[in-house]
């Protein structure tokens, strides 16, 4: 036997056995175990890498046209299919579920869409983010690294030049999830499940049924919900598929728990936001829990009629795999417009079922922020949007009204767990105010940025100082609940003529607030200004009259220091609120033409 055969037989020998390589004309043995954990690690790391790179894609897209996106998403959901379509608009451009369904429950939160809004929004990014799914798809069919290189130096140069630093951004988040897609697809190659004969033998053992069916779509459920990236999960089964580990139909399986684990991001963005929020993410849930019920009932006819879009046949031992990623890509697509589809046409009693489901809490209702008559959308006319504008201010008024009952409530708790929740209440109202100003303020800027008549104009100034002085009211509503606190801490009581002054001031504001109320929600002709200065007046006078009571008891040590002290500041805030009131009531009716200089 001469040395060049002896050479192939040799090389025969180390191409079968995998424990052995030759380094250098040098037979070497391979640790096997060493070789796994090599293995699994590049798996990770290829995992790792493609999160990472969604990731920096989403970020750059989302800082490219945030608030365009933004704009997009508040204005074209006027009726289901906008409403769908912005949703997959949005999610193709931000290339993230994910990230639009916490925009939309955000959104929610702060009652810039409605809960059946939203629901559609969410129909829509569910089709969106099928375009991940092609992304992968596309990446397996062909040798990525071809154009991940180039895109790595154009990406580079950009971001260091500064000025298109986002292209820069969104170009290398790119790369990393082609150069991830690459790896995973080189990874699953050098696996070689199929040849691996535990491997084989332990996914035999899974028959194909609908037990097995429920096994990997709670597997799904699982692990997307672990590494809350449904496109991670997506890359995995596609690798799954083409080494032979898994069948189309366990595959399938797998995207179906994927759609359901997926929801948990915006569930758990929503735990800590209002009712509203809360029974979107809901509606998020049950959507895609509908989808997978129905896909179910029909499991085994739906796959064979999505192979064969693909042309593939699902029960043929060898499969090509580009045709099974492409089926799964197939697949994803058509559940989500099918479902879609389906229930764009049942959103209203979707939207029932959540709030059955979900009930708000005690509180929630009436201290929640929710904006009732702006709705973000295209302006209609400025004097229909100045109208609109108006009703929301009333709502204004009377939430404010009821921040200062609940302070009414706290003067007279005594159990300290009650007077805790009633103190984070008024807190909450406090917060609340600053955003109805805020939202408010915003969207009378937006009708002023229209051609408006000077009459139009002067209401609008009127409007942006009536939610100014409003939301000074919430924070003077607040001042009184943190004068009421330290009483406590304090341990101070007033005596019955202290508590009769106080008593006497809240009730002289209650009636100022009624007034104002009825100047914000009634005809500015059927109430004078006078009729609220009336009530200014009467504040005033009993202010002046209890401070000059407390300094002459205090001089006669009727009672402590500390007690007077906190009655005067109580006193005081009191007269600060009715100067607010009155400020409100002013900038809806106009100056009195016969006010008075201001009182010392």
């Amino acid at each position: 036997m001469n040395l060049g055969c002896m050479a192939k037989i040799l090389r025969a020998k180390v191409q079968k056995n995998k424990d052995v390589s030759l380094k250098n004309g040098i037979f070497v043995r391979i640790n096997p175990n060493l070789n796994h954990m090599l293995i699994v690690l590049k798996l990770l790391g290829s995992i790792a890498l493609l999160i990472f790179g969604m990731k920096v894609m989403s970020e750059a897209l989302q800082k490219m046209a945030g608030p365009q996106l933004r704009h997009l998403l508040g204005s074209m959901t006027k009726n289901r299919f906008s409403g769908v379509a912005t949703g997959a608009l949005v999610t193709v451009a931000v290339q993230s579920s994910a990230a639009t369904t916490v925009m939309t429950v955000s959104f929610v939160n702060a009652a810039l869409l409605t809960l059946s809004q939203a629901i559609s929004v969410i129909m829509g990014a569910n089709i969106g983010t099928t375009l991940s799914a092609w992304i992968m798809s596309a990446g397996f069919s062909f040798n990525v690294t071809n154009i991940v290189w180039p895109a790595f130096v154009v990406g580079i140069i950009l971001i260091q030049l500064g000025k298109h630093r986002y292209i820069g951004d969104f170009l290398f988040g790119l790369s990393f999830l082609l150069f991830a897609l690459g790896m995973l697809k080189a990874t699953g190659v050098e696996m070689d499940l199929a040849s691996k004969p535990a491997v084989v033998d332990f996914f035999a053992s899974f028959q194909t049924n609908y037990g097995t069916i429920l096994l990997f779509l709670l597997i799904g459920t699982i692990l997307t919900a672990m590494v809350q990236s449904s496109a991670a999960l997506m890359a995995i089964t596609m690798v799954l598929c083409a080494t032979g580990a898994i069948t189309i139909y366990q595959g399938i399986a797998l995207v179906m728990g994927e759609n359901i684990g997926t929801t948990v991001t915006a569930n758990l963005a929503a735990m800590s936001a209002n009712t509203q929020a809360r029974r979107t993410a809901m509606a998020h849930l049950l959507f895609n829990v509908f989808g997978v019920i129905w896909v179910l009932i029909f499991f085994f006819p739906f796959v064979r009629m999505v192979c064969s879009i693909v042309g593939m046949d699902p029960t043929a031992a060898e499969q090509n795999a580009t045709q099974l990623s492409f089926a799964l890509a197939t697949f994803h697509t058509c559940f989500n417009v099918i479902n879609t589809a389906v229930l764009i046409w049942f959103i209203p009693q979707i939207e029932k079922f959540v709030c059955l489901i979900i009930k708000p809490k005690k509180t929630d209702e009436e201290d929640e922020f929710r904006l009732q008559y702006i709705r973000s959308g295209i302006m209609k006319t400025p004097e229909l949007s100045v109208f609109q504008a108006q009703k929301e201010i009333a709502v204004f008024g009377e939430k404010m009204q009821r921040m200062f009952g609940l302070v009414k409530e706290l003067y007279v708790t005594a159990d300290e767990k009650a007077f805790d929740a009633l103190f984070e209440r008024i807190k909450k109202g406090e917060e609340m105010s600053d955003q109805m100003e805020n939202e408010i303020g915003k969207y009378l800027g937006e009708v002023g940025d229209a051609h408006l008549s000077d009459e139009t104009k002067a209401k609008i100034r009127g409007m942006l100082r009536s939610i100014s002085e409003l939301e000074s009211l919430g924070d003077s509503n607040f001042n009184l609940a943190r004068i009421l606190k330290r009483k406590r801490d304090q341990k101070i009581t007033f005596n019955n003529q202290l508590e009769a002054g106080v008593q006497e001031m809240f009730s002289l504001i209650d009636t100022a607030l009624n007034r104002m109320n009825l100047a914000l929600g009634g005809h500015k002709e059927d109430i004078s200004i006078d009729y609220c200065m009336e009530a200014e007046k009467n504040i005033n006078a009993c202010r002046n009259r209890l401070k000059q009571m407390n300094v002459e008891k205090l001089d006669h040590g009727a009672y402590s220091y500390d007690e007077g002290n906190i009655f005067s500041d109580l006193i005081g805030e009191c007269e600060q609120t009715g100067d607010y009131i009155i400020n409100v009531a002013e900038s809806r009716l106009g100056p009195s033409p016969t006010k008075n200089a201001p009182e010392a």
